[in-house]
């Protein structure tokens, strides 16, 4: 089994070694390219004002991480092109069914992009323009492959006429419509033509190559060489393509804490029940989105890295200490006297909790740092790579300050997984639930290194009431690094979208290594803790326009309680995350 997955760059361990796995095997298999020319197309990748393209690669490794193959491919959001430069597999695996699957991710890549087909060069397969037999068989096994999938050189221009005089085996300009029915056009294909030689080849091509060969476009549509290694021109009916049947494409890892149904308050009124998690979860298995990971357990000094060891501690061990469905609701709230503690426990609850509706429970704890567990797990993901994470948990998290629970939530399992990334690079932290994320900002309050942003009910009017606003920025070092958006009780999904348009321009200010959402779903209309009307069609919304905006993203699940379109717009919101991400 192998996977593919796109590298957006060059800082983390894992994007580093795909990049210097790629480096060699285009070693290997360009070995007429010198050291500071295989430097250049990956540099070009990473920094695409080198040819003025957006260099974009992707990489097929197994399950080790060991590289298979890669592909690089040009883009011009303006032209809406699409070139692949460069797809290899290493020497030992060309019959693995690599390149195939490396194709046809490019191919699904350059559709969601919006190109309006996919161009590339291959070398000559005949031997007016090539003599050397060897390579024109090559070429001939090439061109019969891309012909499956209806791409063929373009004919009749001077794409071919040699650069100076001694070059040999000019190559042919392929085109692929990416199953469109619609010709080639010559004013779009003259664009793209100057484009490629202007940027791609602007140290080889003089202008007046340039336009020579522009000028040679003459036919509209342009035309594309008859069909030579299919039985007719019918690709779709009559020549199947491949499928590689053990490419993994690369999806949304997903982690779920799988016995969070120990926890449960069965209190009437107690929203926040096991059933929150199985309509997310059966929605979302019944999409191709998500690639379930195995959670694995990591000790409790990440817990108190953002929690203080006597809060956690006392957590664990009154948890444990209640029987059968008995629930230990706070109700007597000391003042904050760190010299002076209550001595019993139920007395205790008050010192730590923040609202009267948030109980201990026998398998609170439990759940909640399995839970913690599921974001670690996660937050690995994208530290190893991964482009997108969701962490499909509860109890919730993000009302869980340093040394206080309430809101449903015990630990705050955002903060944990933010501040285990922020060793690798900075990390903002959006929250679009309903309510305030008190946790979080209260946690980094004090730290420049993680910007917290959260959009949520004023709390004139919406818990937890007494943190959210908007002169709340942070203090010390943490100055400037918390932003609060308290919105009003009315809200439609366009006015919430445009508030997540101005959440990410801070953030794109703040330019982090990482984002983490702290995905609340209680903004949807009738949610019973919300006033808001969001649709399915606004979460997609939301998750495609936070997915463009270009992060390694890691989601943990908060609130969102009303269960009847609970599934369907966590669905909606993945759909439009994941094909954001793809642009």
């Amino acid at each position: 089994m192998f996977r593919i997955r796109r590298i957006y760059d060059d800082q983390l361990p894992a994007s580093q070694a795909a990049i210097e796995g790629a480096k060699e095997i285009m070693r290997q298999r360009f070995v007429a390219m010198s050291p500071d020319e295989v430097e250049a197309v990956f540099a070009s990748v990473l920094n695409p004002f080198l040819k003025h393209l957006q260099g974009v690669l992707f990489v097929a490794e197994d399950e080790k991480k060991r590289m298979l193959g890669f592909a690089v491919v040009l883009r011009d959001r303006t032209l809406q092109l699409a070139y692949l430069e460069f797809i290899a597999a290493g020497q030992a695996l060309s019959s693995q069914g690599i390149g195939g699957a490396l194709y046809e991710t490019v191919r699904e890549d350059a559709r969601v992009f919006g190109a309006k087909g996919l161009f590339f060069e291959c070398l000559p397969d005949e031997p007016s323009l090539c003599s050397d037999e060897a390579l024109i068989k090559e070429n001939r096994a090439r061109l019969r492959f891309y012909e499956k999938y209806g791409a063929r050189p373009i004919v009749g221009t001077k794409y071919e006429a040699p650069v100076r005089p001694t070059d040999t085996c000019p190559p042919h300009l392929v085109y692929d419509a990416l199953d469109s029915e619609e010709p080639l056009r010559r004013s779009y294909a003259q664009k793209v033509v100057r484009a490629v030689l202007e940027r791609k080849y602007k140290a080889l091509c003089p202008p007046e190559y340039v336009e020579m060969v522009v000028a040679s476009f003459k036919s509209d549509p342009v035309p594309l060489r008859p069909f030579r290694y299919v039985k007719s021109g019918d690709v779709k009916n009559d020549t199947p393509r491949p499928k590689p049947s053990r490419r993994v494409r690369e999806r949304i890892a997903l982690t779920v804490n799988a016995k969070h149904e120990i926890h449960h308050v069965r209190e009437r009124g107690y929203v926040e029940a096991p059933v929150r998690i199985t309509r997310i979860e059966k929605e979302l298995m019944e999409s191709d989105l998500f690639e379930p990971v195995k959670v694995r357990a990591f000790g409790d000094e990440h817990i108190f890295a953002v929690h203080e060891r006597e809060f956690v501690r006392y957590l664990e061990r009154t948890c444990m200490s209640l029987e059968g469905d008995r629930s230990l609701y706070p109700y007597v709230f000391p003042i904050r006297n760190a010299a002076r503690m209550p001595k019993d426990k139920t007395v205790l609850a008050g010192y730590y909790c923040i609202d009267t509706f948030t109980p201990l429970h026998r398998n609170a704890y439990r759940a909640a740092r399995r839970a913690s567990n599921c974001a670690l797990t996660a937050a690995n993901q994208i530290i190893g790579g991964q482009r997108l994470a969701y962490a499909l948990v509860r109890p919730p998290g993000h009302h869980a300050e340093r040394r206080a629970f309430g809101g449903f939530c015990y630990l705050n399992h955002n903060a944990i997984a933010a501040n285990l990334l922020s060793a690798h690079g900075k990390v903002a932290i959006l929250d679009v639930d309903y309510h305030h994320g008190n946790g979080q900002q209260q946690i980094f309050y004090e730290r420049r290194d993680v910007l917290t942003v959260s959009l949520h009910g004023d709390p004139s009017f919406a818990y937890p009431y007494f943190s959210g606003f908007s002169d709340e920025v942070g203090v010390g070092e943490g100055e400037g690094f918390n932003l609060n958006i308290p919105l009003p009780e009315r809200l439609t999904g366009r006015g919430h979208l445009e508030q997540v348009k101005r959440a990410l321009t801070r953030i794109a200010d703040f330019g982090p290594r990482f984002l983490v959402v702290a995905l609340g779903l209680d903004t949807a209309r009738g949610d019973p803790t919300g006033s808001w009307s969001l649709e399915s069609e606004d979460f997609d919304a939301m998750g495609a326009t936070i997915g463009a905006a270009g992060w390694p993203t890691l989601v943990l699940q908060e609130g969102g309680y009303r269960t009847r379109t609970l599934g369907r717009n966590a669905r909606r919101f993945f759909e439009g995350l994941s094909r954001g991400s793809r642009q």
